[in-house]
């Protein structure tokens, strides 16, 4: 599928939305006391699943109400593709939650490099956010810092809250 501009960004919004959330569960896992890599690995999936299904319901839903149906065909397709990034942002934390059941590490220090990670991520998102709107490689290190600190308050929030 080629996707358009506005596609793409639909794509990196969810994934950015998704790298936070997983990143608040890698957190609160690696605090937790006495987890097990399989109850790690669940959570982390769950959460993804969750929320790639909570999107597909409220896409559906909005679609029902606006057009009066459910989305079929290549409208279906663009919803699924659009909120696939969603899913991704699993894919780091259970890699490394992996090599630590393998051995390579332990599981709170695979918890805590998946939220290193994520927020390395969200840095660079906002760093190539940065250079595209021409400001300069400055001007994206200020971008990727500001993402990088709305990121660690938006976790934050979410580890406050108990989620």
């Amino acid at each position: 599928m080629t996707a358009s501009p506005a596609i793409v960004a639909e794509r990196l919004k969810e994934r950015v939305y998704a790298t936070l959330t997983v990143m608040a569960v890698a957190l609160g896992l690696a605090q937790a006391e006495h987890q097990s890599h399989a109850r790690a690995a669940v959570a982390v999936l769950a959460t993804a699943l969750g929320l790639w299904l909570a999107t597909i319901v409220a896409d559906q839903q909005a679609h029902r109400v606006v057009y009066g149906s459910l989305a079929r065909g290549a409208e279906l397709r663009r919803l699924l593709f659009v909120s696939s990034p969603l899913l991704a942002a699993a894919v780091g934390p259970l890699v490394l939650i992996g090599l630590s059941a393998l051995g390579a590490m332990e599981l709170p220090t695979a918890l805590y490099s998946a939220a290193w990670l994520s927020a390395g991520s969200l840095f660079v998102w906002g760093c190539a956010a940065g250079l595209r709107m021409g400001g300069g490689r400055i001007a994206a290190v200020v971008v990727g810092l500001m993402d990088l600190a709305v990121g660690a308050v938006v976790v934050l929030v979410k580890l406050a809250a108990g989620h």
